[in-house]
This record gives C-alpha cells, structure tokens and sequence, in this order.
C-alpha cells in the first residue's frame, strides 16, 4: 500500500513537471505584446529618427545646381561674341594684340587645364581662391587666408606670360579658358568706390598718386580742394589722349581698363563668358565645365549682391557733363557691344 501511494505521488509530481514545460515553452514562442499607447510611442520615435537622419545627408547646394537650359545661353553669348567681332566698323573697339599686358592677365591652373582671365571689379577675387585651392596649396576656399590671394608672389599662381611662346600658344589651344564680365558702367563705378572711396586692402598709392595725377589733368574747377571726384575719374577715362596718363599709372589701370584691353575676346576663343548679373548660375556651370565639380566649389553669393542696379548708375552720372558720358560711352562701345549690354543712352535723355 505504501508503494502504491509512493508511485502515485511520483507520477503526480511528473505530469505537473511536464505541464509547466509546455506553458514554458507557449509563452517562450509568443513575442511580447504591448498596449497601443506604447506601440504608437515608438512608432514616433522611429519615424524620427528616420527623419533626422534624411536632414543630415548633405544636399546640393541650389548655387553648385547647374540649369539644364545654360548650355543654350552660352552658345547665344559666344555667337554673339563672333559676330561682334567679325563687323569691321567696332574693329578698333574689339580687336586688340596678344601682348604681356594680356597675358599678365590670364592665369593658369595646368593640372587642371584652365586658363582664368581676370577682370577685375567682376568678384575675381572668388575664382582666384578657386584656382588656390585647385593648385593643392589649400584643401578649401575658407582656408585660405585673404591677404594672400592678392599676393601674387605667394599665391602660387602663375600667369600665362610666364610661359614661353610655344606654350602659350599650346595651352590657348587646348585648355578649358573663361572670363566674367559686368555692365561696363557699373564696373567702373564699383572701381571708383573701391579704390577712390573705400580702399578696403589699405593700397595708399591711388589716394597719394594716381589720384592728384588724374586732378592735376582733369579738375575743372581749381578750387575744389576735395579728393578725386567721380567727374574727374569720367573726364580721364573718356579722354582719347588718355594712353599717356595710363603708361604713368601703370598696372593699376587694369581696374579700368576695358574687357578687350584685358582680355582680347577677339582674339582668344574663350569656352565660357560669365556674366556677373547672373553669376548665381554661370558658377556652377563653368565649374562643372571645367570639369572640378567634385573638387570644388564657388563660395556662397550674398543675395542680389550680383543684381544690374540701374538707379545706382543714374545717382553716379547724375551732374556729368553729357559730352562726357558721350566720351566714355564711346571709348567703352566695345565691350557693351561685344558682351551684349545695353548701351546707357537713358543717362543721356
């Protein structure tokens, strides 16, 4: 009887040991359940952080975005640039020599084969920190530091006329070439401003010599004792005579010297001609040109910074003698002609 009550026990012990390992096992087998307001909680939480990481990843900025329909405007300007060029009454408007003042104008980057015309007052100084960076002497733009991108003898950029004939006449050939152009009445403006007025990288030879040379020839009333007046600066400028006054300034003329003195449009086959009025969209498309759109970009443009401001130029020329507008008008009718500007003949209504 004892024995009987024992294996009854044992088995008893057995069937509920055997009954807790299923329950084990079905409860193992089924994942966790939460209520709906957890279960919404981390749904929220994942499709932010899905989000965060899709606000992270770089993105195009919209000035390295290229517009689809450029290709057609530069071809317009280029085709333009050959007609002008090919009509013999502006030839000596349009037409200059491939000297050393044109070449000292033109840099080079031939790891890239590039080759920069400088024009100045057109925002030269980004192209130039673009060229820097391309030459490997800085890795970005915002490296470099700005007092040397005016140092050309430690910018490590070299001119064209530092090379020999041959190779100049090889890399006009076959390298990638371009030149920004402006309004040519604003661009002399932005140079008086610049030079006369403000004189921001402190250049003190315009206040103390260019500038009592340009008075001493051109002041008409003697008794104004002031500092170079923009009518004086228009009366040099417009003057057919003015080439002796030029050789005494030297390179400094190159802040006002016409695109065709600088560049030579006629004579050089630029790829691209940027305009500064819409350089928002030439950037990224001569970048992408030149084929360094993957090693660099043109920093960020100041909205409307690059804007054609014609109430500006009516407020500069407004009191100008109108034989002297005439006068400069004239001695600038190429490179209004050539770049497809309108000539300013409001200023003379």
């Amino acid at each position: 009887m004892r024995r009987q009550c024992l294996l009854l026990v044992i088995c008893g012990w057995v069937f509920f040991t055997l009954l807790f390992v299923l329950r084990l096992k079905e409860y193992d087998a089924k994942p966790p359940t939460l209520d709906n307001t957890v279960t919404t909680y981390i749904k929220k939480l994942k499709l932010q952080d899905e989000s965060l990481l899709t606000d992270n990843q770089p993105t195009e900025s919209p000035l390295n975005e290229v517009d689809s329909h450029w290709d057609t405007v530069h071809n317009e300007r280029r085709s333009h640039l050959e007609n002008v060029c090919k009509n013999t009454s502006l030839r000596n408007l349009a037409h200059t020599s491939l000297t050393k003042f044109v070449l000292d104008r033109i840099f080079v980057c031939d790891k890239y084969k590039i080759l920069f015309c400088q024009t100045p007052k057109v925002g030269n100084t980004q192209w130039k920190k673009v060229l820097i960076v391309l030459n490997g002497e800085f890795k970005s733009i915002e490296d470099i530091p700005e007092a040397l991108v005016h140092n050309h003898e430690k910018n490590g950029l070299y001119r064209l006329s530092s090379y020999s004939a041959p190779d100049v006449k090889k890399r006009l050939n076959a390298y990638f070439k371009f030149l920004i152009v402006r309004d040519p009445f604003e661009r002399l403006i932005s140079a008086f401003k610049d030079k006369f007025l403000k004189n921001p990288r402190f250049e003190p030879w315009y206040k103390y010599k260019i500038a009592p040379a340009i008075i001493q020839k051109y002041r008409r009333n003697r008794t104004e004792t002031k500092g170079l007046q923009f009518d004086d600066f228009i009366r040099y400028l417009g003057d057919p005579n003015h080439k002796w006054l030029d050789v005494k300034i030297g390179e400094s003329i190159i802040h006002w010297a016409t695109y065709v003195e600088l560049c030579a449009p006629c004579e050089i086959k630029y790829d691209v001609i940027g305009h500064h009025e819409t350089l928002e969209k030439d950037a990224p498309y001569i970048i992408k040109r030149a084929g360094i759109n993957n090693l660099v970009s043109y920093p960020q443009i100041p909205p409307g910074i690059t804007a054609y401001n014609r109430t500006k130029i009516e407020q500069f020329f407004a009191g100008i003698n109108k034989r002297d507008i005439k006068r400069l008008a004239s001695r600038f009718q190429g490179d209004f002609k050539l770049f497809d500007y309108a000539e300013p003949d409001f200023l003379l209504n």
